[in-house]
């Protein structure tokens, strides 16, 4: 252990954060706490946002339109030199796992709050990413490491040891796109013929891989954080079972019912496969959980848009501990420090309608937030902010901690209940309604179960 470089002895004393949004905020106020200086950037859109009023300093790099802005690498790598920040914060979306942002902002002589090209290379390519897990222990979905081959014969081979259903997947893909579920192996042929094409233009590459498809996993995440010394430790495990379109809804920590013994096994071979691959800064790996196994899917290599649970249950400030490493500190926290207490849960609130979910644009006319013991609100909204159809629909993260899982249960049932927005259609509805399902309740959830029970409600 290490004392904290005094301010003289700090690799940057800015920090220019590429991001929008409740992210941009909560990165800022981390700054801040460090004694940090802000860069925001804003696009034409966002002028008037919450965060560019409270950086040390505001700079518009563009249009609307985000591949115009936040998007721009040319634009922010300018920000950043015309306002002298010495660090870039990608925070999540956008450029915050795109390996040559990261590789551009280094070759500047800036520091990139995150992990190098390399990991982030690696780990974007699923098929790297497995094979990389393989060799570190990590528990991996049945499947080999490998590109799928042109020849069909070779594919359906593959197909049969791996045994029916299948899951065909893009190497470079993510967010629920360019995957395909193969229930025989008649069906074998034009899946991997639509999915390649599918690749091909969401991602720029037709490299497939193959795995087994499970049938009713849990979706669960370990989150890590790796200093640059050779340290690194897993602050405990994340449920984020509850999604739509493969975009997470509700998450809590700890994922409830697991064994101690298990996850501790899972979360160790994270730590040696992160010391393997060089890894430093915070990073998530996220897993299917099924049978009392566990089975790696991918490695997000930034900050998740979920990280408070984590912050609430381990009392670590994910967003300061990811600036300390950029700033080439020793972690000051080991894995025998390290003790999850109580339970919390997160609820994602969208701009967008309950039923049809079509997103929604507009200004916000009345606010009231909730408040107490064990409730935390990220947001960057204020009454008179308006919603712009451009960018994700997210408005704010409702995130509360009890003692128990039922408590934090309890008490995220009366902040939704206090939460109102008025002025958009926001998924407020459908949150209190799914906070009182008894199936969530009692921790029956998978990755299908919120789609099941929308299509239910939906037929009553």
């Amino acid at each position: 252990m290490q004392d904290r470089p005094d301010q003289s002895q700090r690799r940057f004393d800015t920090v220019l954060i590429a991001n929008r949004g409740e992210i941009a905020l909560r990165i800022q106020r981390a700054c801040h706490a460090l004694g940090l200086k802000t860069v925001a950037v804003c696009s034409e859109a966002d002028r008037d946002a919450l965060y560019g009023q409270s950086a040390d300093v505001l700079l518009c790099i563009g249009p609307a339109a985000a591949t115009k802005s936040y998007l721009n690498k040319d634009a922010l790598l300018l920000a950043a030199r015309l306002s002298g920040a010495g660090a870039v914060h990608p925070g999540y979306g956008f450029l915050s796992e795109n390996a040559a942002f990261s590789a551009a902002v280094e070759e500047a002589g800036l520091v990139f709050v995150g992990p190098d090209a390399s990991a982030i290379a690696t780990m974007g390519d699923k098929i790297a990413a497995k094979s990389a897990m393989m060799a570190a222990g990590v528990p991996c979905v049945p499947g080999p490491d490998q590109e799928l081959p042109n020849d069909p014969a070779a594919i359906r081979k593959i197909a049969t040891e791996i045994g029916y259903p299948v899951i065909i997947k893009a190497a470079g893909g993510g967010g629920g796109r360019g995957m395909r579920v193969v229930a025989n192996e008649t069906a074998l042929e034009e899946a991997v013929t639509l999915t390649r094409e599918e690749a091909r233009k969401a991602f720029g590459s037709p490299a497939l891989y193959m795995e087994k498809f499970l049938q009713h996993p849990r979706h669960i995440e370990i989150q890590v954080l790796c200093d640059t010394h050779g340290n690194a430790v897993w602050l405990g495990h994340r449920d984020c079972s509850m999604q739509r379109r493969h975009q997470k809804v509700v998450e809590e920590a700890p994922a409830p019912g697991i064994a101690d013994d298990l996850i501790d096994a899972v979360g160790s071979a994270c730590v040696a496969a992160c010391k393997q691959i060089g890894y430093r800064g915070v990073g998530t790996f996220e897993f299917l959980y099924e049978g009392g196994a566990f089975y790696f899917i991918e490695m997000n290599t930034r900050l998740q848009v979920e990280h408070p649970v984590t912050e609430m249950t381990s009392g670590v400030d994910i967003v300061q501990a990811q600036l300390k490493v950029a700033l080439g500190e020793t972690l000051t926290i080991t894995q025998e420090n390290i003790r999850c207490v109580g339970h919390s849960i997160e609820c994602r609130i969208n701009a967008e309608d309950p039923t049809t979910f079509m997103p929604s644009a507009g200004v916000i006319t009345g606010l009231r937030l909730p408040s107490g013991v064990g409730i935390r609100v990220d947001s960057h909204v204020f009454e008179g902010y308006r919603i712009s159809p451009y960018y994700d629909s997210l408005v704010a993260k409702l995130i509360v901690h009890g003692e128990t899982r039922a408590e934090a249960i309890a008490r995220m049932r009366g902040a939704l209940a206090e939460l109102s927005i008025e002025g958009i259609a926001t998924n407020l509805p459908l949150l209190r309604t799914l906070l009182e399902d008894q199936g969530f309740a009692r921790g029956e959830t998978d990755i299908h179960y919120l789609e099941k029970w929308l299509k239910e409600r939906s037929a009553a």
